[in-house]
């Protein structure tokens, strides 16, 4: 790293604009990557799919959907947190070295989208519900936990590492106890799926699974990077993402066996747990929302070349005053926008491999646009929209690669 590099982190500890060093006293052990992880996919949206797999299939498949699910996500995930434990880059970093430096404005964009419309969501989904609760107008509470949100995630990983240690045992431990309530009323859990309608297929719910969070597992390098060995960013990285989202599914299928509604919020009001309920809620898109605001502020740190800090401002403003129209227009979309990350990821590890030597700390981007990287992301989404067979974020990998592959092949023999 170069003397600039060093005294530019040394007053910048989110590394928006350089990789985090691997001497550097932000890396973090187990502990402190695994809540920060565990709280990412801990994510209320998640108990909205465990609710309609319920519906949908008997104990048995939901089981084996998440099981294969959880094992796709983490090989997934896997990897990317190889990748950004091992070089200390961001996902928006990493793709200035695979996409070419102003190629990478594309996954930043995407990220950085995606990511402030969650934000937004995020918000509204603990409003409106509370608003119910209480009678207040919800955007007292969009303003509140917007403005409390955006403070955390301001102050980069350790924010969200205090946030993790106090919501993820709460929401655990909350969560268990109202899920084992619920199955102990309904009769057990075999009892509460066999009133499913049975009218999904195993592989449509292993679909559902990986799709779930698999846009939002791409921007795991953004955490994993602070991680002391690529050991703990990878085994910290396959538990969170198997154990949390597994923990998300179950929580919401119990909900929807039970109540008929999708979200443990509502298991735990109909249990007469009102204020463990609105501390669930809260906690849970918390965790969330602040790793969501973390990755769209480098995203835009990275197109703008302003580092991170302002732009988790000017994200959280976004998401929180467009927070009402996210939250009725912005879900619409995500079919198709989860589509374009995937194969922003399986290109970001397939270069990573083919080309270590770009990767190093203080190497610069070969080119400014990598055509063949564009194309694959292009082509990646478009068959997971159009193509109606098998698992369209495993597609849309598959196609990525194989258009990056070619284009390779083509750019050597030049």
């Amino acid at each position: 790293m170069d003397k600039n590099a060093k005294k530019s982190s040394s007053v910048d500890l989110d590394y928006s604009l350089e990789a985090v060093p691997q001497d550097s006293s932000e890396r973090k052990g187990f502990w402190g990557l695994f809540v920060v992880m565990l709280g990412f996919t801990f994510f209320s949206a998640s108990m909205s799919v465990g609710a309609n797999m319920a519906n949908g299939l008997n104990f048995s498949d939901f089981v084996k959907a998440i099981m294969i699910g959880g094992i796709i996500l983490s090989v997934y995930t896997g990897l990317l947190a190889y990748v950004g434990s091992a070089t200390g880059l961001s996902m928006d970093l990493l793709a200035r070295r695979s996409f070419g430096s102003i190629g990478s404005y594309l996954p930043s964009a995407l990220i950085s989208f995606t990511q402030i419309g969650w934000f937004g969501v995020g918000a509204a989904m603990f409003a409106y519900p509370v608003s119910e609760l209480t009678g207040l107008n919800p955007w007292i509470f969009i303003i509140i936990v917007g403005a409390l949100m955006t403070t955390s995630a301001y102050f980069g990983m350790k924010g969200l590492t205090i946030v993790s240690f106090i919501s993820v045992p709460l929401i655990t431990i909350l969560g268990v106890y109202s899920m084992t309530l619920a199955i102990s009323s309904g009769g057990g859990l075999i009892a509460m799926f066999d009133k499913s309608q049975g009218n999904m297929t195993l592989f449509a719910a292993v679909g559902m699974v990986v799709g779930s969070f698999i846009s939002g597992g791409t921007a795991t390098p953004n955490f994993v990077r602070f991680s002391k060995t690529k050991k703990i960013a990878v085994v910290t990285t396959v538990i969170a993402f198997f154990l949390g989202n597994s923990l998300m599914f179950l929580f919401g299928a119990v909900g929807g066996a039970f109540t008929g509604k999708e979200d443990i919020f509502y298991v735990m009001i109909a249990q007469g747990l009102t204020i463990p309920a609105i501390l669930v809620l809260g906690a849970n898109i918390w965790t969330t929302n602040d790793n969501a605001l973390y990755s769209s502020a480098l995203g835009l740190s990275n197109i703008t070349k302003i580092r991170k800090k302002p732009m988790t401002l000017v994200a959280g403003a976004i998401g929180t005053l467009l927070a009402v129209w996210l939250y009725n227009n912005f879900v619409s979309w995500l079919s198709l926008l989860n589509a374009t990350l995937p194969p922003v990821g399986a290109i970001l590890v397939m270069d990573y491999f083919l080309h270590k030597e770009n990767y190093k700390s203080d190497s610069e981007p070969v080119c400014k646009i990598n055509p063949a990287a564009i194309v694959g992301v292009i082509a990646g989404a478009l068959t997971a929209n159009f193509l109606k067979w098998g698992i369209a974020s495993v597609n849309a990998m598959v196609v990525a690669i194989v258009c990056y592959l070619i284009g390779e092949a083509i750019r050597t023999k030049k």
